[in-house]
């Protein structure tokens, strides 16, 4: 069973940028299959921000849109996103998945305060 395991995470001001990364245990897993971001704040349910499809497509939610980028690495078995211009509102744990299998990682806590 392929594993993943988010990193990147921390305290960032208001206005600053992070990067996350998601590193899966199988090689080119990210070329058979559409990795997604995930975040789910405090008391709120888990919500979808960013898909990056098999054919390089990508897709985001439009409260990340403009300042997010979702990305992977040419061996197939990291994801990233690029989160710029952050906001208060953007604190909460991100997750990525394997949307084709369902897997998901343990996720990385972000949290944006001045």
């Amino acid at each position: 069973q392929v594993q993943l395991v988010e990193s990147g995470g921390g305290l960032v001001q208001p206005g600053g940028s992070l990067r996350l990364s998601c590193t899966a245990s199988s090689r080119n897993i990210f070329f058979f299959n559409d990795v997604g971001w995930y975040r789910q704040a405090p008391g709120k349910e888990r919500a979808w921000v960013a898909t990056h499809g098999v054919n390089y497509e990508t897709t985001y939610a439009d409260s990340v849109k403009g300042r997010f980028r979702i990305s992977r690495d040419d061996h197939g078995n990291t994801a990233f996103l690029q989160m710029d211009n952050l906001e208060p509102e953007d604190t909460a744990t991100y997750y990525c998945v394997l949307i084709n299998r369902g897997v998901w990682g343990q996720g990385t806590q972000v949290t944006v305060a001045s």
